[in-house]
C-alpha cells in the first residue's frame, strides 16, 4: 500500500525524540515523512527541514495543519514531539482538521488542557494514538497474552521500576536542553521524573495486567538543588480487584542508564522482564524451576511472534518497539479509511484513555505527595 504522509511538530536537528520517531516511522515503510513545524522559529524549522530533507517547512503547526489539509497532497498523519506543554494545542489543530495525530507522552502539561483535548479527540473522525512504545515489544504483549490467558492466575502483586542516571548532576544549568525543559514546570507540568518517565512505568503495569490502579500513596522528592519538579518518587498502589502494588521512577540514581522494569506475581505463578535485556521474559510456574522465554524462540506465543520481525537470536529493542506503534497505527489508519469505529481500530494501541489516566497518575502523586504520601484516588 501507498506510504502514509506524514508531518512532524518539534523534532529539530538536535532533539532525541524526533530522531526516534523518524527512525519507527520508516523501520516497516509505512509513513513517508514530508512536512514539518520543526523548531520554534521558522529560521530554525527551514534549517531542520533542510537538513533532514523534508520538502514543506512551516513557521507554526498552526499554519502547517491548514495549509496541509486545503492539499490534495497533505499529510494524513501527524507526530507530534514538542515539550509536553505544546502537545495539546498542537494536537487540537491537526485533530479539527481531520488529521490523525501520533503525539509524545504525557499527554500534556495540565489536566485542563488533557480535558480539553479529550474532548478534542471524542469530537473529530481522527484517530489520536500515544506513544507509549514499550507497550509494543514482543515479550511485553507475550507477557499480557499469558496474563489474560490466565497462566499466572488471579494478579496479587505488580512491581515497576524506571531509574536512570542523568540528572544526578544539575544537567539544567550545563546547557542541555532536554534537561532544560523536563526541570521546568511550565513546560514539563506538574509531574518531573513521574511525568517523564513514571508514566512509562504505571502504563506498563497496567496495559500488562489489564489492571488499574484505583489509589496510591505517594513521595516524592527534588534532590537536584533548586529543583522544582520531582527527580525520584517512591509510589505504593492499589489496584482495582485488590493487588498490590509499588512503583519507583528517579533520573537521581547513578549505574542506571534506562532500566525500566516490570515483575508481576499471581496466585499460580510470576513473570520478570527488564526493557534492557528486551528479548527475555522469566516466566515462573509456582512450584516449579524458572523458565526463560525468548522472542522468536522456544516457548514464545502468537501474540509476541505478531510483533516480531526477525529470527530469534537476533536482537530487536528500542527502535523496533517503538517502531511497532508506528505499524499498529498505520493499520489503524487504514482501517478507519474502510470505515471501521475508531475504537475498535485502535485494538491494544494507547490512545486518549491511557494518556488521560498518565495524567491522573501525575496528578494524584502530587496531590499525595503534598498531603505526606497520604493515599489518594486517581
Amino acid at each position: 500500500m501507498a506510504r502514509i504522509r506524514l508531518g512532524m511538530v518539534g523534532g529539530g536537528n538536535d532533539a532525541f525524540i524526533g530522531g526516534v520517531h523518524r527512525i519507527a516511522s520508516r523501520i516497516d515503510d509505512r509513513f513517508e515523512l514530508v512536512a514539518g513545524a520543526l523548531s520554534s522559529t521558522p529560521e530554525k524549522s527551514e534549517a531542520s527541514a533542510k537538513a533532514l530533507g523534508i520538502a514543506r517547512s512551516y513557521g507554526s503547526f498552526d499554519e502547517m495543519a491548514k495549509a496541509e489539509a486545503a492539499r490534495d497532497d497533505g499529510i494524513e498523519a501527524v507526530s507530534i514531539v514538542t515539550p509536553n506543554h505544546v502537545h495539546a494545542a498542537a494536537a487540537q489543530a491537526f485533530l479539527a482538521q481531520g488529521i490523525h495525530v501520533i503525539c509524545d507522552k504525557p499527554l500534556t502539561s495540565t489536566m485542563e488542557d488533557a480535558a480539553a483535548l479529550e474532548k478534542a479527540v471524542a469530537s473529530s473522525e481522527a484517530l489520536f494514538v500515544l506513544t507509549h512504545n514499550y507497550t509494543g515489544y514482543p515479550m511485553i504483549r507475550q507477557a499480557r497474552d499469558m496474563i489474560a490467558s490466565g497462566e499466572l492466575g488471579t494478579i496479587r502483586i505488580v512491581q515497576a521500576e524506571y531509574p536512570q542516571d542523568w540528572l544526578t548532576s544539575p544537567m539544567e544549568n550545563e546547557g542541555l536542553k532536554q534537561a532544560e525543559w523536563r526541570t521546568d514546570p511550565t513546560r514539563s507540568g506538574a509531574g518531573g521524573s513521574i511525568g517523564d518517565i513514571g508514566t512509562h512505568a504505571h502504563n506498563l503495569a497496567c496495559f500488562v495486567t489489564g489492571l488499574e490502579v484505583e489509589s496510591l500513596a505517594a513521595d516524592l522528592q527534588a534532590f537536584g538543588a533548586g529543583r522544582a519538579l520531582d527527580d525520584n518518587a517512591h509510589m505504593m498502589l492499589r489496584f482495582a480487584g485488590g493487588a498490590r502494588g509499588m512503583l519507583w521512577s528517579s533520573q537521581v540514581a547513578p549505574g542506571n542508564e534506562n532500566a525500566l522494569k516490570l515483575r508481576v506475581y499471581g496466585a499460580k505463578g510470576g513473570l520478570e522482564w527488564s526493557q534492557e535485556d528486551p528479548n527475555y521474559l522469566w516466566f515462573t510456574p509456582h512450584g516449579e524451576p524458572k523458565r526463560l522465554l525468548t522472542r522468536a524462540g522456544s516457548g514464545s506465543n502468537s501474540a509476541s511472534q505478531a510483533v516480531s520481525r526477525i529470527p530469534g537470536g537476533h536482537p530487536e529493542g528500542y527502535l523496533e518497539g517503538f517502531a511497532t506503534i508506528y505499524n499498529e497505527a498505520a493499520d489503524a489508519i487504514q482501517a478507519v479509511r474502510g470505515g471501521a469505529v475508531k475504537s475498535e481500530a485502535l485494538g491494544v494501541l494507547p490512545g486518549i484513555k491511557a494518556g488521560m489516566d498518565g495524567m491522573r497518575f501525575i496528578n494524584a502523586c502530587v496531590l499525595s505527595s503534598n498531603n505526606d504520601a497520604a493515599w489518594t484516588k486517581l
